[in-house]
This record gives structure tokens, sequence and C-alpha cells, in this order.
């Protein structure tokens, strides 16, 4: 199937489970938040691991999530799929002029595309704190990427001078983030060096 029908089917595939499946029935956005959370882990696994048929798995399995919840939002007459569809597109015209306000190859480079992506971004949404808008419950390595990334003048504690582990750590990240690491990553890698799967 080309063009999109898979996704219409499986839309359709989604009413119907929720229709007549006693357990999809009862589902609601709150007890379906830890199966997003593990699907977006089983994601980064895949990924990790380098298995491409464990990925298109996967991503099937995020996908469901993604259905689910617009299923469940559509029921209600909050929003449908094609809201959520029409949104992301939108925000990606916005946030990526270089490619869809211009009829010339872009030639910037990738770190001016992501600098405008955040310059946008910020534009877009009023912030009254370094936090807001990123989830509370990411893994910390994540959390201080992310706000370092926001606030490039935070003072970062030197890593050599203090006994503090949370303050190497900080510093640690900063040193990624200069180097154009992802610790997150980094430290995964590590880990499956250090202990491989069995």
């Amino acid at each position: 199937m080309t063009g999109g029908q898979a996704l219409l089917d499986f839309l359709d595939d989604m009413r119907r489970l929720r229709r007549d499946c006693p357990w999809k029935r009862e589902q609601t956005h709150r007890s379906l938040a830890r199966y997003l959370q593990e699907e977006s882990a089983e994601t980064v696994e895949a990924i990790d691991t380098g298995d491409l048929d464990h990925l298109r798995e996967e991503l099937g399995d995020l996908l469901l999530q993604v259905y689910f919840h617009a299923v469940i939002a559509e029921e209600s007459g909050a929003f449908t799929i094609d809201d959520v569809a029409r949104g992301i597109s939108e925000k990606m015209h916005r946030r990526n002029p270089h490619v869809f306000g211009s009829t010339e190859p872009t030639t910037m480079t990738a770190a001016e595309v992501d600098q405008q992506w955040q310059r946008i971004k910020t534009d877009e949404k009023a912030r009254r704190s370094p936090y807001d808008g990123i989830a509370p419950g990411l893994p910390a390595l994540l959390l201080a990427t992310k706000v370092l990334e926001r606030v490039p003048e935070a003072s970062v504690p030197d890593a050599t001078r203090s006994t503090d582990l949370g303050d190497r750590l900080l510093a640690l990240v900063a040193e990624a983030k200069a180097a154009g690491v992802d610790p997150e990553q980094a430290l995964r890698d590590a880990v499956r060096l250090a202990v491989p799967p069995r």
C-alpha cells in the first residue's frame, strides 16, 4: 500500500478496536501514558542496537499510541488525527522557513538551522523560566542538556574543583554539549559496551 492508505486503514482499525474491544474501550489518556513511555524507550533501544526490523516494529507500536490517543480525543470532540497532522505540518513550515519559505536550496549550516529553530520556538512561546515546556520527568542528563541549551550562559561548576557529584555531572553535560555530543546517548552506548546484552 502506498499514498497513506495503510495509515487510513489503521485509523479505521483503531476506531473499531476502541468500539469493540472491552480493554481498549476502558483506556484513557492517563491510563495509556505508561505505555507511551515504554514504547518510546523500546524505540530508543531499537535505534541503539541498529536492528532495523526491530525499529520498524517499535515505530509501529509508537504509532499505535499516537493513533490511540487521537481516537480517544476524537470521541470527545477535542481533536482528530488530522488535527494532529495538520498542527505538526504547520509547525514544520513555521520553524523551517529555509525550506518552506524559499525556492532555493539553503546555504545554512546545520548549526544555523538549529539556532533559527530555537529562535522561532522562543518567539512562539513566552517563557517565564528556562524550565517552561520541558517535561519534569525527563532523564536527568536530558533535562540538564535541554536547560543548558536554553541558558548557554548558565554558571556550570568546574568539575575538577568540585567534590559534589551533581556538580561534576552537570559539568560533564556542559562538556558534552560543547563537544557536540549527546550525553544521554553517550552514556547509553558506554553502558552497552560495559555490560553487553545477553
